[in-house]
């Protein structure tokens, strides 16, 4: 070896472990704490989020009392902690829980309400559905409601609206007209694609469905889940563009269908670049396009 080629492969070893030393001494990038494992949130006035996990539920405070939605308990010790973070901000009586809808993530555990004397309100599919299963930790709701119902309290109004089947066939859609907040879970994602196989989701019941939610008067969306960063509250902004999610979804999928490809191929072959910053494209996108081709290629 010749002595330049030496020299050059000796300066070569010296910057490679000086860069190396540099790096080994440069300051670790610093780690966002995590976050609390709850937290209430004020959104207006007398409007609260309660947040266990990744898990949330609106409440509403009036001077006559309080309106809670969903426990958030399966697996998770929630009612208690719920309880104890209404009572840091008033001792009224807790006087309803609402079921956003039927799953057990959101609505078990609400014994503790019960105790208090609540009142428990649901859609009347999920009452029935409810009663059917007899699922061990979930109160079976003392009243069931239809397509409407409007809850005054305190000088609060809190409606309650059925839009049709979507992520389940007994959603409700909680709305106040006065403060322009509207609650509902698990089919309005924030920022993120539809959760993993979109179980016991209605086509195309769900688009359907968006469009009369969007067509109502409201401002702040609370959804049941957070977003990615931990964002907890969104606008029509992320209803529109989750159906232009679920629309763009569908049209590519039947594209696959028509043109005789199997699940593999459609599930390796749609790609939506316009969503791939979204939560979870990476494992459920996959997941999404088997659901929708279901929908196209055998009608459920």
């Amino acid at each position: 070896m010749s002595f330049s080629r030496k020299a050059g492969l000796s300066a070569a070893l010296i910057a490679t472990a000086w860069i190396g030393a540099a790096r080994a001494q440069a300051p670790a990038a610093p780690v966002a704490p995590a976050p609390p494992p709850f937290a209430t949130t004020k959104v207006t006035e007398n409007v609260y989020i309660f947040r266990m996990g990744g898990h949330q539920s609106m409440f509403v405070v009036t001077k006559d009392g309080v309106i809670a939605t969903d426990p958030v308990g399966l697996r998770r010790p929630a009612a208690k902690t719920y309880i104890e973070e209404i009572r840091k901000i008033t001792q009224a009586p807790i006087k309803y829980v609402i079921y956003s809808h039927s799953h057990y993530d959101h609505i078990a555990g609400g014994q503790p309400f019960k105790d208090l004397g609540a009142r428990f309100i649901a859609h009347n599919n999920a009452v029935a559905r409810l009663k059917q299963l007899k699922p061990a930790d979930i109160v079976i709701p003392d009243e069931g409601v239809g397509n409407f119902k409007k809850i005054t309290l305190g000088g609060t109004v809190l409606e309650l609206h059925y839009v049709g089947k979507n992520h389940a066939d007994n959603t409700l859609v909680m709305r106040l007209p006065k403060e322009k907040i509207i609650f509902t879970v698990d089919w309005i994602p924030l920022g993120a694609v539809q959760f993993r196989g979109m179980a016991d989701t209605y086509l195309p019941d769900t688009q359907e469905g968006l469009k009369k939610v969007i067509a109502m008067d409201w401002d702040i969306l609370i959804p049941g889940h957070p977003g990615p960063g931990l964002r907890q509250t969104g606008t029509k902004d992320d209803a529109r563009n989750v159906l232009s999610y679920l629309d763009d979804l569908s049209a590519a999928v039947k594209k696959e269908v028509d043109a005789g490809k199997s699940y593999d191929d459609a599930m390796k072959g749609v790609k939506l670049p316009k969503y791939e910053a979204w939560g979870g494209y990476g494992p459920f996108l996959p997941m999404n396009i088997e659901r929708f081709y279901d929908f196209h290629n055998r009608g459920i």
